[in-house]
């Protein structure tokens, strides 16, 4: 049995959540494609033959570009090779890019296919709780640079995501539960059944293994996380206004990523960065108490971090004036007025960011 969540864009497209989705995935390419790429990093190479086998039987020539895993696949180096490989088999512009990954590889994919003779179709198929519910949907892609993370990208939305769970049986526990960072932060500003569903089955969500009742919980999560980016995304795909609060946590948690030199999982540092929203809300007087604490309990219940070292304000501060919410010298967050209520917090005073970065120093 499947699920279908429609992002209802200009462009509408489906992100289908289920079981053994690889030849439905194929099934769906547009007829006139005739050659693609597919985009995938090393831990998915048998995946990745699969689907070329798969490709290969629909009639179409498969071409396999292994990218390196996780942040370092972000770059414009490889984004180069990958351009390369596209240039010496002669795709055109009915042809079609597949990224089969996590979040690096759908963004490094959906930033490829953006680029290519400026736009071909991607398809995306993520394979971490992270890709599900955050990176492959949505229309953003990007890579980083020396200077900060995705400060180079495209929208450019696909023509379907394929949210195979079976995948997720064998992800390890860890990449899990930084994925579900991102559920839980769906949960804070808009959908409070995430919230219910995470306090009641943490522990089993962070398990070294998953069995079936819990996968099914994990399906449950992943559709509404899903549907909150949906909901989000087909009001405001290119950011104008609506769409930042999907960043919640991710201005402190990008300048972490970017000062940890992308050593910590991005659903890691995005934890620790709703927290410090969290408390720097509290401080300018939007959050009560108790919401402070609902965002320290259910994250710890997972396993993931709310506190950083507190020696690196410097480099913290410098990082976040490069994230792309910052208009000038003036830094924007999202912080929330309440749970479900997310708004805007513009120029706050330097005090309240360092009791905030205070309150997170562990």
């Amino acid at each position: 049995m499947t699920r279908k969540v429609t992002v209802a864009t200009s462009a509408p497209y489906g992100v289908t959540i289920g079981s053994d989705l690889l030849p439905a995935a194929v099934d769906s390419l547009p007829e006139a494609a005739v050659r693609v790429l597919v985009v995938h990093s090393a831990p998915m190479r048998e995946a990745a033959d699969r689907l070329r086998a798969l490709i290969d039987g629909s009639g179409r020539t498969p071409v396999l570009a292994e990218v390196p895993d996780a942040e370092a696949g972000k770059t414009a180096e490889v984004a180069a090779f990958c351009w390369q490989v596209l240039g010496k088999s002669d795709f055109t512009r009915s042809d079609i890019v597949m990224g089969l990954g996590g979040g690096a590889v759908t963004d490094l994919a959906g930033f490829i296919a953006a680029s290519w003779l400026r736009g071909v179709g991607v398809v995306q198929i993520p394979t971490t709780v992270l890709a599900m519910v955050d990176a492959a949907v949505g229309g953003k892609t990007g890579i980083n640079t020396t200077e900060g993370k995705n400060l180079v990208g495209a929208f450019h939305e696909p023509l379907s995501v394929w949210c195979d769970l079976d995948f997720l049986t064998t992800l390890p526990a860890n990449d899990r539960v930084a994925g579900l960072a991102e559920v839980v932060k769906g949960g804070l500003i808009r959908d409070g059944v995430i919230l219910d569903l995470v306090g009641q089955h943490a522990s089993a969500l962070r398990a070294d293994t998953l069995d079936d009742s819990t996968l099914g919980v994990l399906e449950e999560l992943i559709a509404r996380k899903v549907q909150v980016k949906a909901d989000v995304v087909g009001q405001d795909l290119k950011e104008s206004y609506l769409r930042e609060i999907l960043n919640y946590g991710h201005t402190f948690g990008h300048a972490i990523e970017y000062t940890e030199r992308y050593q910590w999982r991005h659903g890691a540092a995005v934890s620790v960065g709703m927290v410090f929203a969290a408390e720097l809300a509290r401080l300018a007087g939007r959050l009560g108490d108790e919401d402070v604490a609902l965002h320290r309990e259910l994250l710890t219940s997972l396993g993931l971090p709310v506190t950083y070292q507190g020696n690196r304000w410097e480099a913290l501060s410098t990082a976040m004036r490069r994230d792309k919410k910052s208009r000038g010298d003036l830094l924007r967050f999202v912080v929330l007025a309440g749970i479900g209520n997310p708004v805007r917090l513009e120029g706050p005073d330097p005090s309240l960011l360092i009791g905030a970065y205070d309150a997170i120093s562990g």
